[in-house]
Parts: C-alpha cells; structure tokens; sequence
C-alpha cells in the first residue's frame, strides 16, 4: 500500500523504520513544524522528519491541517492508509475520508484505557501492573475509534516514563506493521472498543510534575517516575526547582515528617506519609544532575531540613 506516515518525536521513529523495511511504498511523511529546540535554540527538523529525509522522501510539516495547502498536498500523495504515531495534532473529520483504508494509530495504551496524550505516565502514576499497545482506526472523537490490534507489556518495578515508552514504541513498531498487512489483505477487522474501563491520561504539565511528599511512598515513588524524563519531577528551592530522579522506597529506615531530610555522608532520605524514600539523582537549578549526597554536601544540607515547602 501508499502509507502517508504521520508522527513527531522520537517514540515514533521505530515504527518509521518498520515501514520503511515492509513491502510497503511510505510515499511521505506527515510531522510538525521544525521548532526550535537544545540549548543553542536552534531551528531542527523533528526526530520523524530527520528520518524521513535521511530516506529521501517527501516531509509535510503544516503549522495545521485545516490548511487548504496541506489538503492539497496530502490528497496529491494519493495514500491508501495513514498510519500515526505520535503526530501531536488532530486529523480534521474532512480528511478522515481521504485514504481508502484511513488513518490508523498507534497508541500507547490498552485501549479504552488512558485515552489522551500521556498514557505511559498515567499507567505507572497509577500503579498499574500491566499497560500494552493498541493500532485503531481514527474516528472524530479522542482515542475512540475500533481497534485492530494489541500487545501487552508488563509494568517492571524500576521502569520511568521513558524507559517504558521506548519499550512499547519497538514493540509498537512491530504491532503497527502487522496491522497494515492485515488490513491490506482484508484479515483485519477493526472492533468496537468497550464502554467500560474508559480512563483518560491528559497532557502533563510542569505544574502536574511537583512532588507531594504527603502522600505514600509507593504513590511519591510512581509519580517520581512517571515523570522521568520529561517534563521532569521537581520539589521547590527557594525561588527555583529542585529536580528528582527515581528514588528508591526505604521500608527499613526510621519514619521521617513528609519533606524531612535525614541526611548521612552516603545517603539523603526524604520523609512521606508513610516509608521514607531514598533519593537518587537530583539536578539543582542550572547544574547537571549528580548525587543526592553530593548535592546535599555542596549546598551543606542538614537533617531536618524540609523539602518542597508547604504540601
């Protein structure tokens, strides 16, 4: 089939690659505008467009596709499938209809589970053991549309936001593939979704990723790593932030107030309302991440010292 490829950052170049070595013709590449980005502010093209130009082929990067131009451009490629990753903007209900077999997404989810922009953060915040994939068929509503296929993925103790996403988006990449096959020798049959189990994972902000030491460990633990990479777990310093790596719950020490610092020549402990957590790496404002002890030696730390301010 003629795949017109839509998809942004990194999560996605795995099934990217996938297509571009199936027996498919990927005849462009849909992706947002190049935007400005590391620490020289830079104009870069997105992870999905470097790809699809290293490949040679066409890259569609419409600021919208309510664009009379970017209609255009889409129906002149003549795709007969649409598959997404990722892409980061609604496809218009007028151009649903525009591939034969039409826009088919890959979700990082199990599906009616945590519909919305970040369900690999919302699956470990809420401590969810098991999380997956789904390849549906994209219809008017958010993450509504039947689905064709999914894969399962458990949840490992350790895992962040970024670690967990980068396994479902290799397995995800194989998912995607078997579903266009699928579709294109007519074995695939996509079915409705379920009325029940419907949860929704919205866009995190910053605002969303502060740290709440009032809470169980388990729940400041997740959440930790529900964060991690981005946008970033944080606590207040001052006027600044104090950014968190994974901590590790530590059942065996002394209970501590939440926020309270017990600090040791090889540890910074942080109190919760139940366990107290041990904390890993932390980033002071401006500085590289290092060391709990490290930093709590630098800017000379003490035991009872509260961190993150008012809960």
């Amino acid at each position: 089939m003629r795949l017109l490829f839509a998809g942004t950052p990194e999560p996605a170049v795995p099934a990217l690659r996938a297509l571009l070595a199936s027996d498919h013709e990927v005849v462009g590449v849909l992706t947002r505008p190049d935007a400005r980005s590391g620490r020289g502010r830079g104009v870069r093209r997105s992870p999905v467009g470097q790809v699809a130009d290293e490949a040679g082929i066409p890259v569609l990067t419409p600021a919208t596709l309510r664009d009379p131009e970017a209609r255009a451009a889409i129906v002149d490629l003549a795709p007969d499938c649409c598959p997404v990753v990722a892409y980061g903007g609604m496809i218009p209900p007028d151009l649903l209809d525009v591939p034969v077999h039409g826009w088919i997404n890959l979700h990082f989810s199990l599906l009616p589970a945590w519909r919305g922009a970040a369900p690999v953060q919302a699956a470990l915040e809420a401590g969810d053991e098991v999380t997956g994939a789904s390849t549906f068929r994209i219809e008017a509503g958010l993450d509504t549309g039947p689905v064709f296929g999914v894969l399962t993925e458990r949840i490992r103790p350790d895992d962040t936001a970024t670690v967990l996403l980068d396994r479902l988006a290799e397995h995800g990449a194989e998912l995607l593939t078997r579903t266009v096959d699928g579709v294109e020798a007519g074995a695939l049959q996509a079915q409705p979704q379920s009325a029940d189990g419907v949860s929704h994972a919205p866009k995190v902000t910053v605002d969303a990723a502060r740290v709440r030491f009032d809470l169980p460990a388990g729940a400041v633990d997740r959440h930790i790593r529900a964060m991690t990479d981005a946008p970033g777990a944080w606590v207040p310093l001052g006027e600044a932030r104090l950014k968190l790596g994974p901590a590790v719950v530590a059942p065996e020490a002394e209970r501590l107030a939440p926020g309270e610092l017990r600090v040791t020549k090889r540890d910074v402990l942080v109190g919760t309302a139940t366990a107290p957590l041990r904390l890993g790496t932390v980033q002071p404002p401006g500085k590289k991440p290092m060391p709990a002890a490290d930093w709590a030696r630098g800017a000379r730390v003490e035991s009872g010292t509260i961190l993150g301010g008012d809960q």
